[in-house]
């Protein structure tokens, strides 16, 4: 896909919409994303919530299995709907990365 391509669509958004995805290309750029973090050591390294161990491919393995952000909510107590965009968010930027943690972490 090129940019030629989106284009239109950028042009498209709402303000709020065009800042969302601006906010998501500097993350992508700095490798820095709100609320997740990676750690040697803890959760075997795997992205997770930021001064939890839950880690984020927990979360959309349990979506995928039809859990919704409300039950997510009542299920982890100490999450917050922030917490969930942040893990949607990385999850879509980091799809291969999340999808082979799941994998390798059904596997065992």
């Amino acid at each position: 896909m090129a940019l030629e391509d989106i284009t239109p669509q950028l042009f498209a958004l709402s303000p709020l919409e065009k800042a969302q995805l601006l906010q998501w290309l500097v993350q992508s750029l700095s490798g820095q994303w709100a609320g997740i973090e990676k750690t040697p050591g803890i959760c075997g390294g795997d992205a997770r919530i930021a001064n939890t161990r839950i880690p984020v491919w927990v979360l959309v393995q349990a979506r995928d299995w039809g859990h919704s952000d409300a039950a997510l909510l009542r299920d982890y107590p100490t999450l917050t709907a922030t917490d969930l965009a942040n893990a949607w968010t990385y999850a879509l930027a980091h799809s291969e990365e999340i999808n082979h943690a799941i994998q390798a972490n059904n596997a065992e």
